[in-house]
């Protein structure tokens, strides 16, 4: 028969059967404070700051925002403020610069990248979950698609990647 298992993990990200993002979130910052332990090894043999920044972006900032269109959508308040201490912190050690962008603004930017894929490739895998066109053409809002927008039918469907895409105009008013 069939083994019934709290998480599983696709793809790199684990999912729970609850759809929290706090054990992948867990992995990803255990991950990445081996990393930055391997980072303070690094300076102590004398790598010089501008490289450690740069390995850090290239192996901690990466495995951090790494699959975020799938995940980020489902995560909590408390799994976002944990990945922004740890970048805080990571600040503090000097292995990221102040000015670097938030994660929740890569995050964003990592949607925005997929999301205009999808919309300007017809054959990119995810085009066929796409909605179709809308058929009226009013002149009330400048949306960036012209599709028709689905029933919201849950809050666990408003976290999916395209829904939340679809409707990331009309977030900001609700």
């Amino acid at each position: 028969g069939f083994q019934r298992v709290e998480a599983i993990k696709v793809l790199g990200v684990t999912i729970s059967r609850t759809f929290s993002m706090a054990q992948h979130v867990d992995g990803v910052l255990a991950a990445c404070a081996q990393t930055l332990f391997a980072l303070r090894t690094l300076r102590h043999h004398g790598l010089p700051d501008d490289a450690i920044k740069a390995v850090y972006q290239v192996v901690a900032v990466a495995k951090l925002s790494y699959a975020t269109p799938a995940w980020w959508g489902f995560s909590s308040a408390a799994d976002r403020g944990r990945i922004e201490a740890f970048l805080r912190r990571s600040v503090s050690f000097n292995y990221r610069t102040v000015s670097a962008p938030w994660f929740n603004s890569i995050c964003a930017s990592a949607d925005e990248k997929l999301f205009n894929r999808i919309l300007h490739d017809e054959r990119h895998l995810l085009c066929t979950f796409l909605p179709p066109e809308r058929s009226r053409h009013y002149s009330l809002r400048q949306r960036r698609h012209n599709l028709q927008l689905p029933a919201r039918t849950s809050a666990l469907n408003n976290n999916n990647f395209l829904i939340r895409m679809l409707f990331k105009d009309s977030y900001s008013s609700q």
